[in-house]
């Protein structure tokens, strides 16, 4: 047995696998994101993506699975008594989306109306309420959003850092970390845009959530930029994109990502936390989409 996970090890090393002793705590818990069940209530999505085989759950707080703005505390406890019982982990509160106001990106950071502003900030500091409830140590939300013209970068920079600044206050009260996701074509969508907000980040409850299909589409160099980031990363996503870097999320495998070169600059960080597989445009069967990714990422790892 010795000798076959020996010679499994100096194959692996070979071929340019990510391997592990023993004794290594592999880098990745895989979570699956509930934003690809949105057709169905939060109690189902649970049962199947615990049925695919991940230990963990991304929670999206959003209609029809929890929505932070009206969420009472029987239905709060009611998501974490079915979690226990199929011994799945929050990874992570997505407060990204807000479709039961508008859409994905809207109602943003950066609207040029104050009230749409607010209802942001308003909703970001219910989802950090809400994973504080749930025993969630982080929540996800957009890189400030859409560029409208109304703004000039500049303006709409400070005008996202006030409202951030705002929300982190709430998030160290509520001891629950507030993560941005720089996404293309948004106001945050690249390594230096995000160094730059960083910078004027003081709280301890500020981090990044890498998005590993995200900085892939706007070319940034992933080992490298994973290192780069890695003082302020917090939590992974993980999906592919094409070789044309549009922005689709594709299941892992199916597009042109070096997974093994990404998991391999994860390692290399030392993180050891969720990453969690985000496929929400595979509404018609987000199980097949959720059980492929979770062997292609798993196809390397140790049991």
């Amino acid at each position: 047995m010795l000798l076959c996970y020996s010679i499994w090890q100096t194959i692996a090393s070979e071929i340019g696998i990510l391997a592990f002793s023993e004794n290594q705590e592999s880098p990745m818990n895989l979570a699956y994101s509930s934003n690809a069940y949105r057709r169905w209530p939060i109690a189902e999505a649970i049962e199947r993506i615990a049925r695919i085989g991940y230990r963990g759950m991304e929670l999206m707080a959003d209609a029809p699975h929890a929505w932070p703005m009206t969420i009472n505390d029987t239905e709060i406890a009611d998501i974490r008594r079915r979690l226990d019982a199929r011994a799945l982990t929050l990874s992570n509160i997505n407060a990204f989306m807000m479709t039961a106001v508008e859409d994905f990106w809207h109602p943003s950071w950066i609207e040029p109306d104050a009230n749409s502003r607010r209802l942001r900030v308003q909703h970001t500091m219910a989802a950090l309420r809400l994973a504080r409830k749930l025993g969630a140590k982080c929540i996800t939300t957009e890189p400030g959003g859409p560029r409208n013209g109304a703004m000039s970068r500049e303006k709409a920079l400070d005008v996202f850092v006030d409202g951030l600044q705002e929300t982190l206050h709430h998030a160290e009260d509520e001891g629950v970390l507030l993560l941005v996701e720089p996404e293309p074509g948004l106001l945050i969508e690249n390594a230096a845009q995000f160094e730059e907000l960083a910078g004027r980040m003081d709280s301890p409850m500020f981090g990044l959530n890498f998005d590993i299909g995200h900085f892939y589409c706007v070319a940034e160099p992933l080992p490298e930029t994973i290192a780069r980031l890695a003082r302020w990363t917090r939590h992974y996503h993980v999906e592919d994109i094409a070789a044309t870097r549009v922005h689709e999320h594709l299941i892992p495998g199916h597009g042109a990502i070096d997974f093994t070169a990404v998991l391999k600059a994860i390692h290399a960080t030392g993180y050891a936390d969720w990453i969690t597989v985000e496929l929400y445009p595979y509404l018609d069967d987000p199980d097949a989409a959720g059980k492929e990714a979770f062997d292609h990422l798993t196809r390397w790892m140790p049991s």
